[in-house]
């Protein structure tokens, strides 16, 4: 059996940066032609355990800076102004995208309007609790208080 280092992921072998064993044909004549793994040796295998580990620094560090971004959204009120009517209905909406400039303008974040969940538009003056995905499995709720212009 030969050691290789997986460059993609592999169905049946593993993960892209896992240490496999494999015969030394299907490695010569299936995974290198394919760029799918490369031989393993000594300096190779420090290399790649050094790739992961930055690899896995690194989303560490994203992890807290989403952590750290979701605290200050958690801590912000919104104030939209929108046209409204004299029962306090809009005249048009407040969408996600109108949430994504004001954070935008209030904390200079740059969000992207599918983070934003609205189960409907804004359609009222008021104060609304609007959900944003700030990173994967990271949430923040932002105070949004809608008034007439």
């Amino acid at each position: 059996m030969t050691q290789a280092i997986l460059l993609k992921d592999v169905e049946p072998l593993g993960e892209r940066g896992d240490i496999v064993d494999v015969a030394p044909g299907y490695l010569r004549n299936y995974l290198l032609p394919r760029k799918l793994a490369h031989t393993a040796t000594p300096a190779s295998i420090a290399e790649a355990k050094r790739r992961m580990e930055a690899a896995e620094q690194a989303k560490q560090e994203a992890e807290e800076r989403a952590q750290e971004n979701a605290a200050l959204l958690s801590r912000t009120v919104l104030t939209i102004s929108q046209p409204a009517g004299e029962d306090g209905r809009l005249f048009g909406s407040v969408t996600a995208q109108d949430v994504v400039e004001a954070i935008r303008q209030a904390r200079d974040l740059k969000l992207d309007r599918r983070r934003v969940h609205l189960e409907n538009p804004i359609r009222t003056t008021g104060t609304h609790m609007v959900t944003i995905e700030v990173a994967e499995g990271v949430t923040a709720s932002v105070k949004t208080i809608v008034t007439a212009e």
